[in-house]
């Protein structure tokens, strides 16, 4: 998408879903520290240094605790009361929170804390340099978060019963697509997976 004639460029939003119960590590993984910040911090944090703006932060499950992780930071804090039903729900109040004049908003999940602020500026280069309405990112074969979609899309995001994955499958030929090495697809599911998180940063 061009520069508005202002000369400033499109203003793209940040969904950071942070409302799940982490019901299969035991605790809240999103509240999990890796370098002494939790993951939901981590995750707004370069969400901001990428400009992304605003930065809209879904809660459900454990809100009060998510929001005292997030203390200080510039972001729009969102409740999403239907978070037991899913992903999709939590996207719905998020987009619901877009401001106008937000030209897309790319969706992202805090439990992957391997996708850094210059991947994410990444996307919303390649959507301001091509207009295209969806630019995903693919680990190795498999598209995953984050993922962006030009207002153009939302009605379509907003359809999805599946959620993103729908979306993304019925609209696949529009996409713009940036590649990653898989590894960096890496989530916190499993109490192993915060073991090797944490090797990893320690340079293990």
């Amino acid at each position: 998408m061009p520069p508005d004639p202002a000369g400033a460029p499109a203003r793209i939003a940040a969904l950071l879903l942070a409302a799940g119960s982490s019901s299969r590590l035991g605790t809240n993984k999103l509240l999990v520290e890796l370098g002494g910040e939790p993951l939901v911090r981590r995750a707004a944090r370069r969400a901001l240094a990428a400009g992304l703006d605003p930065v809209i932060a879904v809660l459900g499950h454990e809100a009060k605790r998510i929001r005292g992780a997030l203390q200080g930071l510039p972001v729009t804090l969102v409740g999403n009361p239907r978070h037991a039903e899913g992903m999709p729900a939590s996207v719905h109040a998020g987009l619901a929170a877009v401001p106008d004049n937000c030209a897309a908003a790319m969706v992202l999940l805090p439990d992957m804390p391997l996708v850094t602020a210059p991947m994410l500026s990444e996307l919303a280069e390649r959507f301001r340099a091509t207009g295209t309405p969806l630019v995903i990112s693919l680990y190795g074969q498999t598209a995953a978060p984050p993922t962006l979609y030009a207002r153009a899309l939302f009605p379509a995001l907003l359809a999805a019963a599946e959620g993103g994955r729908q979306a993304v499958g019925e609209h696949r030929h529009l996409a713009a697509e940036v590649r990653w090495p898989a590894e960096l697809m890496m989530d916190l599911d499993v109490p192993e997976d915060l073991e090797r998180l944490r090797a990893m940063e320690a340079g293990g």
